[in-house]
C-alpha cells in the first residue's frame, strides 16, 4: 500500500466525469488499498478516486457507524429520504467549510473490489459522505451546493452551536 497525492481544485481531474470499472483486479485492489490508507492518514470521512488522479467510479467511505470504511465501486444512490443540513468540507478544498442541505437517509447499490452487488444504507454523516463522494464521480464538488465558504468566526460560531446542542 502508498499514500497517494490527493489533487486539488483547480486540477482537470475533479472536473471530469470518471469511467466505470470493468476489471475487477490487482490494480483496482491496489488502488482501493491505497485511497484506504490516504484516507486514514489524512482523517477524511471519504475519499473519490479522481481525488487521487484516477479516473475510475470508486470511492471509499469511513462508516460513521461501524467505524470501517466502505469501498463502492460503480456506485449509485438508488434511494435519499428526508433532509440535513450541515457543514461540510472536502480534502481537495483543503480549509474550506461551507453548510450543504444533502438527504438524511440514504440507500446505495455499488460492487465491491470483486464485482459482487451489494446494497449499503446509512443515515446522518455516513449519508452526507455517499452523496459528496458520488458527486465526484461526475466531476462536481460541495462547493456548488454553498453560498460562501464560512469565515472563521463562522465556522467557529457554528462548531459552538453544534457542541451546545449535542
Amino acid at each position: 500500500m502508498a499514500l497517494r497525492k490527493i489533487v486539488e481544485v483547480g486540477d482537470p481531474c475533479l472536473a471530469k466525469v470518471c469511467r466505470p470499472v470493468t476489471a475487477f483486479n490487482s490494480r483496482l485492489h491496489a488502488l482501493l488499498d491505497d485511497m484506504t490508507e490516504t484516507l486514514a492518514e489524512v482523517g477524511g470521512a471519504g475519499l473519490a478516486a479522481p481525488q487521487v488522479g484516477i479516473l475510475r467510479r470508486a470511492v471509499i467511505v469511513l462508516d460513521e457507524e461501524s467505524e470501517t470504511y466502505l469501498e463502492l465501486v460503480n456506485p449509485e444512490i438508488v434511494k435519499a429520504e428526508d433532509e440535513q443540513t450541515g457543514l461540510e468540507g472536502c480534502l481537495s478544498v483543503p480549509g474550506k467549510w461551507g453548510i450543504v442541505t444533502r438527504p438524511a437517509v440514504v440507500r446505495v447499490r455499488a460492487q465491491d473490489r470483486y464485482g459482487d452487488w451489494f446494497e449499503a444504507e446509512a443515515e446522518g454523516m455516513t449519508a452526507r459522505c455517499f452523496c459528496h463522494e458520488l458527486e465526484h464521480l461526475d466531476g462536481h464538488l460541495y462547493t456548488e451546493h454553498i453560498d460562501h465558504f464560512l469565515s472563521e468566526e463562522e465556522l467557529r460560531a457554528y462548531l459552538e452551536a453544534e457542541e451546545e446542542g449535542e
